[in-house]
């Protein structure tokens, strides 16, 4: 449990180190939580035409309300604990290769229906968004992280005996 631990420990400073480099967040980061917003307007705009994305922005063009997505809200860093997780356990590569796939994907999914989500009740009410935005929506991410994390362990204890790579 303590390798677990150190390695774990090890891969998550390493991966938020990474992150935070200034060409890191230019050439991955910004341009990802811009595609967020985007692929978000582009999800509400069948049912409100009137929703229109600009960089990390989804705005409302008729009332002028607009969300802004930035670090901490666009799942980068919930996919870090993840992958620093699955990484830390001692499992074959292609099972880890999985487990981070499907975890980014349920991750950025989830944060797609956060987004949207935010983008309305912030629209209905400014005290609710505050609240949701800042302890409800953080929990379901992490709790997403976490139940992806359990599903993986379970994966690799159904796994056929002797089979490690």
């Amino acid at each position: 449990m303590s390798k677990f631990i150190l390695i774990f420990l090890v891969v998550l400073v390493a991966l938020f180190t990474l992150e935070m480099l200034a060409p890191v967040q230019a050439a991955v980061v910004q341009p990802f939580t811009a595609s967020l917003a985007t692929l978000s307007a582009a999800l509400i705009t069948p049912f409100d035409s009137d929703v229109i994305a600009y960089g990390r922005v989804i705005a409302h063009s008729v009332n002028g309300f607009a969300v802004s997505i930035e670090s901490g809200c666009n799942g980068v860093e919930a996919a870090i604990v993840l992958i620093a997780g699955v990484l830390a356990y001692p499992a074959p590569w292609h099972y880890r290769l999985l487990a981070i796939l499907a975890g980014f994907l349920t991750i950025q999914a989830l944060n797609i229906a956060r987004i949207i989500s935010l983008f309305y009740l912030g629209q209905w009410n400014l005290d609710i968004f505050n609240w949701t935005h800042l302890y409800l929506w953080p929990v379901f991410i992490m709790l997403d992280v976490l139940i992806v994390f359990i599903l993986y362990l379970r994966l690799l204890e159904r796994r056929p005996q002797g089979v490690n790579a």
